[in-house]
């Protein structure tokens, strides 16, 4: 029926986009810390922000604008413009309209931001660095580095679906995040840009019930950004649409992303999947997984590749959902060490287990054993590395 290829390109893969990043000074030894997103047609956008009720005034200006479509988004890095008040809207006003004065082809453009919070936006050096766009560039790889903050590595993918009719269409994105991840929604920026012909509603409709799975289900540090934006852009340039297609499709690129952005997690050493299952009902599980994902001892003890299942237990315990030590077991990948009640930890499953821990990346299941609700949620280990990174975060 349809075939989905992963192809380069990044946010450049669909028809019509364009991207590149340069330096406007704000990073060190000119590396890139400004870039855009520009579309030669008018995009529909969806998008999905932070539940901090402290929402940055990129948030607040997107808000204010209503039902209205787009072909240019200009991201900042090194300053969140967080907590500035009506004057951090009012800087994205003027950096706006300087935008817009120098390059014509630009139509009611939005602005993201990520960087230390509290500091008020350095609208001159962004203005200055605009002259250095050029919106004929295909350069994803840049814009993609641009954005970084604490990010070891950046972050892309991109898809071409081919639907069995010989029609087809694309999908793209970027994404920063390492830190300040936590799953309350978005947690970190993510652009995505594609060529299929689809509606608003419908590609919001797709967009919220992806980030479920895949944004909401991840953790790094159990803390919620004030700046968590995702960008869906689509400019219909292929004439192309296919519901289902689309959806595996997006689901491919934020999944990806997702477990990209735990993989980098600050100091992190191991990514881990939370299975959980035979919960009362999907909700529970989900409140089980992401209590698991955002436990410091669990992060703790993942770090010293301890397989101390006791903290597993304590933990589903103490979530506050329905749950049995008769019933409950736990696995570390096929490793089953209690199960329902019986005590299957001795020196040589001990010696098993510590195995799997020290592995880049494995998973932990959990089965209540209740009924048939389940969830899978995503996190890493907690080290030393994640304090130094934090505690010297603005120097």
């Amino acid at each position: 029926m349809y075939k989905i290829v992963q192809m380069d390109g990044g946010v450049c893969l669909s028809d019509g986009f364009f991207a590149d990043g340069v330096s406007a000074g704000l990073k060190k030894n000119n590396a890139p810390d400004i870039a855009f997103i520009y579309s030669d047609a008018e995009c529909e956008i969806a998008s999905a922000f932070t539940t901090n009720k402290m929402y940055a005034a990129p948030i607040k200006h997107f808000r204010a604008k209503g039902e209205f479509k787009t072909n240019f988004v200009l991201i900042n890095s090194k300053n969140a413009n967080a907590m500035t008040g009506q004057a951090g809207v009012d800087d994205i006003h003027e950096v706006l309209e300087v935008l817009c004065s120098t390059c014509q082809e630009v139509k009611n453009p939005v602005m993201s931001s990520t960087g230390v919070i509290g500091v008020r936006l350095p609208k001159q050096k962004i203005q200055e660095s605009i002259i250095l766009f050029n919106l004929s560039k295909k350069e994803p790889k840049s814009a993609s580095r641009a954005i970084m903050t604490t990010d070891t590595f950046a972050k892309e993918i991109a898809f071409k679906v081919e639907l069995s009719d010989g029609r087809s269409f694309n999908i793209g994105a970027m994404a920063k995040g390492a830190g300040m991840i936590n799953p309350a929604m978005a947690t970190m920026l993510c652009f995505i840009t594609t060529d299929a012909d689809v509606g608003k509603s419908v590609m919001q409709e797709i967009l919220d019930e992806v980030t479920v799975n895949t944004f909401n289900a991840i953790s790094v540090d159990g803390d919620t950004s004030t700046n968590d934006t995702v960008m869906l852009l689509a400019n219909a340039k292929s004439g192309t649409f296919h519901k289902e297609a689309f959806k595996e499709a997006l689901f491919n690129v934020m999944h990806f992303l997702a477990l990209e952005m735990v993989r980098d997690g600050e100091g992190a050493t191991k990514l881990v999947t939370y299975n959980v299952s035979g919960a009362k009902n999907d909700k529970e599980a989900e409140i089980v997984a992401k209590a698991l994902s955002d436990s410091l001892l669990v992060k703790t003890a993942l770090f010293g590749e301890d397989p101390n299942w006791g903290r597993i237990a304590s933990t589903v315990g103490a979530s506050g959902v329905e749950a049995y030590e008769e019933t409950l077991s736990i696995s570390f990948d096929e490793l089953c060490v209690y199960k329902k009640g019986e005590l299957l930890f001795n020196e040589a499953m001990e010696e098993k287990a510590a195995a799997i821990m020290k592995l880049a990346k494995f998973s932990i299941s959990c089965d209540l054993g209740i009924a048939e609700g389940s969830f899978t949620a995503y996190g890493c280990d907690l080290g030393y590395e994640y304090v130094k990174i934090n505690a010297d975060y603005r120097t």
